[in-house]
């Protein structure tokens, strides 16, 4: 049975259609709970999400009032079937109208939880809606709402894994974890007066008090328990609102076989792995070095504040382990190949920059010299061609850039070309250039690329 952390399991068993797979606790304590269909619609609807307030003990004196699905964070697993309908009735308990967004989905607009291209909220106060939409493409995908209020979206709990099945053969591995990394109890603070580097005019920035894998901060919870000689399966996925990760596992390496739930050209091996907001990656870890480890933030701050999770091998005891990495440079062009790309129909400049907010104030992102709402749709599309977006990013921040209902190849970081790397979000670290191109494939109405940071920016087509 596969877990969110640490229990033996077996490759993916067949769940039903009106099954959510959860897990409790961060690192352990796995199985599976079954959330039937309202008796009265058992027949329409296959799964019922429920957006609420609750209590989330990341340590025994850190609790955490937040919002969930269902009462757990991460939400439960849901695991849908390529091409075959569903229907997902989201009640909302909170006292705010809310949405659920459907990340790396090939849906449309009307469902796919983006309420800057029309999909209809849920309303407040017990409110219901019911969203039906037919899931493609398979992997590893999320669900997840975007905002910017500190206490709500992906500040919050408001967050769960989404796997279309079959999902990209992994290959061979003898147990499946799942791990979502997320921040805590963030705040705005003014960067200048903490440390050196920031303007003095720079404006208000998040900072955190705390970090989790799942719901457990390290140290607390069950270990992810391991026998010597197992390939392990990680689905791993950065759910926070603003921080980038970079995760190791001391003696051990990662063989990336995913990225946004798309398999790779090139199985690469890395020492550490860096994933922005909203990025994923299924890794296999061969479990050759007995002991008792720590995998988690390679930045010490953030580890010492909750980010990472023990992995125990079998008869192995002691205190967990930590060494610092080698020193590793991310390389997206690492996992692509080299190839001949067909000229697009369409080329979009896109520039990122940014506009100081001052001391106490807000900063501002902006594309092409707008921000959202004050926007124009960028340009016109038609289904079926090709578009490469040339992508500068002149601000001192690093913006995950997302796509809506596309898959997008990666065609060049800075000076190297690369294809056949897909994916649905790229991290444009700061001061660089990337291309992407991408295929309209569903009926566009309206659409909206989005860098995904404190204060949102995204620019639109219709």
């Amino acid at each position: 049975m596969p877990s969110y952390a640490g229990l033996r399991s077996t490759p993916l068993p067949q769940i039903g259609r009106r099954q959510f797979l959860a897990g409790a606790g961060a690192a352990g304590l796995s199985f599976a709970r079954t959330f039937p269909a309202d008796a009265q619609t058992a027949s329409q609807i296959d799964y019922t999400i429920h957006i609420a307030p609750v209590s989330v003990e990341l340590a025994p004196d850190k609790v955490i009032k937040t919002y969930g699905y269902n009462g757990m964070v991460p939400g439960p697993i849901l695991r849908l079937k390529e091409d075959r309908q569903v229907n997902i009735k989201i009640i909302n308990d909170t006292d705010i109208d809310d949405i659920i967004h459907w990340h790396g989905l090939f849906v449309p607009s009307e469902v796919d939880g983006a309420m800057e291209e029309g999909s209809p909220m849920v309303p407040a106060h017990g409110c219901s809606k019911v969203y039906t939409f037919t899931p493609k493409p398979t992997g590893t995908r999320w669900y997840n709402v975007a905002g910017t209020d500190l206490t709500r979206s992906t500040y919050a709990g408001l967050y769960g894994f989404l796997i279309v099945e079959p999902a990209s053969d992994p290959g061979r591995y003898d147990q499946e974890v799942l791990l979502a990394a997320h921040h805590w109890e963030g705040r705005w603070v003014s960067m200048q007066d903490m440390r050196k580097g920031p303007p003095p005019d720079n404006g208000l920035e998040v900072m955190y008090a705390a970090a989790s894998f799942n719901d457990k901060m390290l140290g607390h919870g069950e270990p992810v328990r391991v026998r010597e000689g197992e390939h392990v399966l990680f689905r791993l996925l950065n759910a926070s609102a603003t921080e980038n990760i970079r995760l190791a596992l001391p003696g051990h390496r990662f063989t990336v076989l995913t990225l946004d739930g798309n398999p790779v050209p090139t199985a690469a091996t890395v020492d550490v792995l860096y994933l922005a907001p909203a990025e994923r990656a299924d890794v296999i870890v061969e479990m050759n070095r007995p002991g008792v480890w720590i995998m988690g933030e390679v930045d010490d701050d953030f580890r010492k504040m909750g980010l990472g999770v023990v992995i125990e091998y079998a008869s192995q005891s002691g205190e967990p382990q930590w060494s610092e990495p080698p020193k590793a440079i991310w390389d997206y062009t690492a996992f692509g190949k080299q190839g001949t790309l067909r000229e697009p129909d369409s080329v979009v400049p896109l520039t990122f920059e940014k506009i100081l907010g001052g001391r106490g104030g807000y900063n501002r992102w902006t594309i092409n010299g707008k921000s959202w709402p004050n926007t124009n749709p960028l340009f016109t599309v038609e289904r079926g061609k090709r578009y490469r977006l040339v992508m500068t990013n002149n601000s001192g921040d690093t913006h995950p850039v997302h796509l809506h209902r596309h898959t997008f190849e990666v065609t060049k970081v800075g000076d190297k070309p690369t294809t056949g790397l897909m994916k649905d979000t790229l991290n444009m670290v700061r001061f660089t250039t990337a291309e992407i191109e991408f295929v309209v494939i569903t009926p566009v109405r309206r659409c909206s690329i989005a860098t995904i940071k404190t204060i949102r920016m995204k620019v639109s087509w219709g």
